[in-house]
């Protein structure tokens, strides 16, 4: 099993395409596998020769749990990521993340400059409170399907419904996610993990002031039917860095289908080509 020593943790990783290419560091979001980008996913990125390596965030997957009662923020987050290309020694890569993965990759940019060829920012936000807002209804919705449970059937229904609460309303494949849901929940089913990632996003400080001094090629990308984290959150982050490039994709939600997989591969691609 691939896993690395990172900032004082495990983390487990994988790695596609050719050894010589631009790497592309995918980040997942909260109590997100690296197996949530799917390998197609990750091979149409191949395709368009990138390395890509994806890699379980702390408390998710096959990285390390942490115990009970364990506090950090997304700047622990973010040392994880660093953590994971100096082991692999990977000088400079182009960041990608999505949601959380998104924020964990901004916190890459501002703290970590050096490491960061271009990023691309995801259905994320910028932590400030009054841009990204999930309504009370869907927040109510979330905590109740999240309640942990013993019963992997029930987790499964619970996590089906979830996707569907907060996923692309045009492209909802019922089929499609109850297998990709039973494939996540076989690998790991760690609730409290999550909660405490829930804990990292709420401790972790704005970043705008931050974002404002990012100086590396910036692309945000997010769904004008995102339920979870409002556009207006991908808007003001794109506001916010200089040059930054905003693509607003009609109909996407808070999940990424195989629908809109062809213009966010495209754009990143033109992004990378753009930094190297």
């Amino acid at each position: 099993m691939p896993t690395v020593a990172a900032n004082g943790i495990d983390l487990y990783y994988e790695r596609f395409g050719e050894p010589g290419d631009p790497v592309l560091l995918m980040v997942n979001g909260l109590g997100s596998q690296c197996i949530r980008y799917d390998d197609e996913l990750c091979e149409a990125f191949v395709d368009r020769y990138l390395q890509v390596i994806r890699f379980d965030n702390r408390d998710v997957g096959l990285s390390t749990h942490l115990a009970e009662g364990t506090t950090y923020t997304l700047d622990d987050m973010a040392a994880d990521a660093v953590g994971l290309l100096d082991a692999l020694e990977i000088e400079r890569a182009h960041v990608w993340g999505c949601s959380m993965g998104g924020m964990i990759a901004q916190l890459l940019a501002i703290h970590h400059a050096p490491r960061v060829a271009s990023l691309t920012s995801i259905m994320s936000t910028t932590g400030d409170r009054s841009v990204g807002r999930v309504s009370p209804e869907i927040v109510a919705s979330l905590i109740e399907l999240s309640v942990p449970t013993d019963d992997l059937d029930v987790a499964l229904d619970r996590a089906v419904e979830n996707a569907r609460v907060i996923g692309s309303p045009g492209e909802w494949d019922e089929a499609w996610q109850r297998r990709r849901q039973r494939a996540f929940i076989e690998r790991s089913y760690d609730p409290a993990g999550g909660v405490r990632q829930v804990a990292a996003v709420m401790a972790t400080p704005d970043r705008s002031e931050g974002l404002a001094r990012i100086d590396v090629p910036m692309l945000v990308i997010h769904g004008d039917a995102d339920p979870l984290i409002d556009v207006s959150g991908g808007r003001r982050t794109a506001e916010l860095v200089p040059g930054a490039e905003l693509l607003e994709i009609e109909g996407m939600g808070h999940d990424l289908p195989p629908f809109y997989w062809p213009p966010i591969v495209e754009a990143t691609t033109q992004l990378v080509i753009s930094a190297l």
